[in-house]
Formats: C-alpha cells, sequence, structure tokens
C-alpha cells in the first residue's frame, strides 16, 4: 500500500514538487469550504466579515480551485518552465491579494484565519524564486 501512495507522489527531486502537490489538496479542499459555508472565509477576511458574501465566497472558491489546478500541475511538471513560471505567479498574485486586504482595504486582520495565506504565499515564493535554477533548465 505505502509503495502505491509512493508511486503517486510527484517524482521529481527535492521537496518542492510535494509541496506543490500538498498546497494544491489543501487547497481543494478550500474550495469545497467556501462552496460550503461562510464560516472560515468570515475568519480570513475577519476585518470585515460582513462583506463576505456567498457569492464573494463561491467566486473565492472558483479562484482557489484554479490555483490548485496550477500548482497540482507544477508538482508533476516542475521543470517545465511555462509551468513553473505559472505556479510561481500564483503565489504572487495570492500574496499580492492578501496583502492589499490588509494593507489597503483592511478586509484581513493577521489572525488565525489569514495566516496560514501569508505564509503560505511567502515562504512558496521565496522557495521557488530560490530553486528556480535547479527545477528549470533553460
Amino acid at each position: 500500500m505505502s509503495s502505491f501512495i509512493a508511486d503517486l507522489l510527484p517524482q521529481a527531486a527535492g521537496l518542492l514538487p510535494k509541496w506543490q502537490l500538498f498546497v494544491s489538496v489543501v487547497a481543494l479542499f478550500n474550495t469545497v469550504q467556501n462552496f460550503a459555508t461562510l464560516k472560515f472565509t468570515r475568519r480570513v477576511y475577519s476585518g470585515k466579515p460582513h462583506e463576505v458574501t456567498p457569492l464573494q465566497a463561491r467566486t473565492f472558491a472558483v479562484w482557489t480551485l484554479l490555483a490548485s489546478v496550477v500548482r497540482f500541475y507544477a508538482a508533476y511538471h516542475i521543470s517545465v518552465k511555462p509551468i513553473y513560471d505559472i505556479a510561481l505567479i500564483s503565489y504572487l498574485l495570492a500574496f499580492g491579494h492578501f496583502t492589499s486586504e490588509f494593507l489597503i482595504f483592511g478586509s484581513v486582520k493577521l489572525s488565525a484565519g489569514s495566516m496560514s495565506t501569508f505564509v503560505v504565499s511567502t515562504a512558496s515564493l521565496i522557495w521557488m524564486f530560490k530553486q528556480y535554477d535547479f527545477y528549470v533548465k533553460a
């Protein structure tokens, strides 16, 4: 059984492809919860939870699903430059979105609900920038 699971994991060297897969799977769960309830989305946007509507949550769900698909492809095709670049840009967009919601719009407060968005996007950006030449041979 463990060999079967290991065979399903990305086979590229290093931990970054596995991280991409992990983030992709977590995003799938986040997508489902955004369709199911506003509770957790309101925790992320705790500065203005009244602005979290069912429409906004569904839009956020689709955006999260798109990011999940991009990162899933990156997990298994980490050395393909356009895929690597798009995955990296997906983290940049997430970082930009949450940073602007924190600094400009005030809908995000630093809390347990929002910290994961900053940690994942920042750590992934740094990791991907540092590992670019290792994975992408242009």
